[in-house]
């Protein structure tokens, strides 16, 4: 495991290529064969439409390199609670990290409660964006092992791991503060 401190931004675009989401700017924390991971605080978003907001919690967020999904672990007063996206494996160009949103997302709040979102949206950008047959099994079936791996705690749903994360980060922030 190694800890690579740089910053990064990160933007998110649709099936087509059409920007989505971009958020200004995230202190990677991880970076190995499996994920890149990044930490931040009061971020700015610019969504696509040119609303601008910042995030409200500290989040650390995992990017997969190789699977079909990113989270975003946002630590919250009664702990920690996850969005998962189901998105397309990350691509890291030039301090940017970047990937497809495929819609469909998973929210497991800190109490636990698990939901998924957003299956209409996904039903109907299926259709306007013709994903292919093969496509709409790959992101079903992540859907299904993200699910498992939630329920068996496996990275990156284990907010232990998902805390020391975040203290490298503030550990990080101290020092360069100094």
């Amino acid at each position: 495991m190694s800890f690579l401190y740089h910053w990064v931004q990160i933007k998110s675009f649709k099936h087509d290529g059409v920007f989505h989401r971009f958020w200004d700017r995230g202190l990677v924390v991880l970076d190995n064969d499996d994920f890149i991971v990044v930490a931040s605080k009061h971020s700015k978003v610019v969504e696509t439409n040119g609303r601008r907001w910042f995030t409200k919690e500290p989040a650390v967020t995992v990017f997969s390199k190789k699977r079909w999904y990113n989270v975003i672990c946002m630590l919250k007063e009664g702990g920690v609670a996850y969005y998962c996206n189901i998105a397309s494996p990350c691509l890291i160009e030039k301090n940017t990290i970047k990937y497809i949103d495929y819609d469909l997302d998973i929210k497991l709040n800190e109490k636990g409660n698990l939901k998924i979102l957003d299956e209409k949206e996904y039903q109907n950008h299926r259709q306007a964006y013709d994903y292919s047959q093969d496509l709409d099994f790959i992101l079903k079936a992540e859907l299904e092992d993200v699910e498992n791996d939630i329920k068996q705690h496996n990275f990156p749903f284990d907010d232990k791991k998902i805390y020391d994360l975040y203290n490298e980060y503030l550990k990080h922030i101290e020092k360069s503060d100094e």
